[in-house]
């Protein structure tokens, strides 16, 4: 039987990020330098299938630092923890090893330097995501004001207009932030923003990507976590570029093939913290069903590389 045509995009860049690679590496290394069981607080990254393999190596994840044993290395996620967290383990005389994306540390080293002049800050972030937790846990509380979306800026109460500064949680969408943004310094037009977007540069290449491909698909999707917030935003900006039918799957059984039937080219991509392996799944599945031209849509290259600590690379 003849299968029918089938363009399929594939979106450059996608799936890993430096922060997320690193990440993963601090775990295997840790693993590997203190033996099993090693805790990790919250999902290292937000991928099933990357949290259930390093399960399977020996990490033991959890939510709380107390659901740790103190004689048991632990490890915090790349989306940042409050200061109260590691303070907590040192008062405990825990060995920690922090996994928080470097591009993540900028803001909260932004946030405190802001602090330290007077500033009281807003963040513009996800309510209950943890890299949000995180940022506003650098600072006592009520010193971030959380806002989502534009209508909340203009119910935000700061103590002294005056005296403001913005920080965003790195994963957001970049067209959604910069009506916030504007939003903000209409508001308080003596806001002091950072010194460098804080959107990070994966975040930003993955959703270029997206616009770029949209247009050219019937169908798009997005391989990623349903708690995976560059994810979803992915899905997002693909709709508003063009592409109606713009989906999440984490996997590739998950694939509506109903809802595809009569398609003639898809566009394909992953957020930061979904691995390669899971993008050739997803394709070698289109293949088995259609007869597949792939075509690279490329707008950026990537060459960015985190180290991990310096504990890990010194013997046991």
């Amino acid at each position: 039987m003849t299968k029918p045509p089938l363009t399929l995009y594939l979106a450059a860049p996608r799936g890993f990020c430096a922060g997320v690679d690193r990440a993963i590496k601090i775990v295997e290394l840790a693993i590997e330098k203190w033996g099993a069981p090693v805790f990790v607080r919250h999902e290292i990254v937000h991928n099933k299938f990357v949290v259930d393999g390093l399960r399977a190596k020996g990490a033991v994840f959890v939510e709380e630092l107390e659901d740790c044993p103190t004689d048991r290395p632990v490890i915090f996620s790349a989306h940042g923890v409050p200061k109260s967290v590691p303070a907590a383990a040192e008062a405990r005389q825990m060995v920690y090893v922090d996994a928080t994306c470097p591009l993540v540390s900028k803001v909260h080293i932004e946030a405190a330097r802001h602090h330290e002049r007077g500033l009281q800050m807003i963040m513009i972030g996800h309510a209950g995501h943890p890299e949000t937790m995180g940022t506003m846990g650098q600072l006592p509380e009520g010193e971030v004001l959380l806002v989502e979306t534009e209508a909340d800026v203009a119910n935000v109460t700061p103590r002294d207009p005056e005296k403001l500064a913005f920080i965003t949680q790195t994963t957001l969408s970049v067209d959604d932030t910069i009506g916030i943004v504007a939003a903000l310094k209409a508001r308080f037009p003596a806001i002091v923003g950072p010194h460098k977007e804080d959107i990070c540069y994966a975040t930003t290449n993955r959703q270029e990507a997206v616009k770029a491909m949209a247009p050219k698909c019937d169908a798009m999707l997005v391989i990623g976590a349903p708690n995976s917030s560059n994810s979803r935003r992915l899905v997002e900006v693909g709709r508003t570029a063009g592409c109606a039918y713009s989906q999440l799957v984490q996997r590739a059984d998950d694939i509506d093939w109903r809802a595809l039937e009569g398609i003639t080219s898809i566009g394909i991509t992953a957020g930061a913290s979904a691995p390669e392996v899971l993008v050739n799944e997803v394709i070698d599945a289109f293949r088995a069903r259609f007869d597949v031209t792939e075509e690279m849509v490329e707008t950026a290259v990537e060459n960015v590389e985190f180290k991990v600590p310096r504990v890990l690379r010194e013997p046991a």
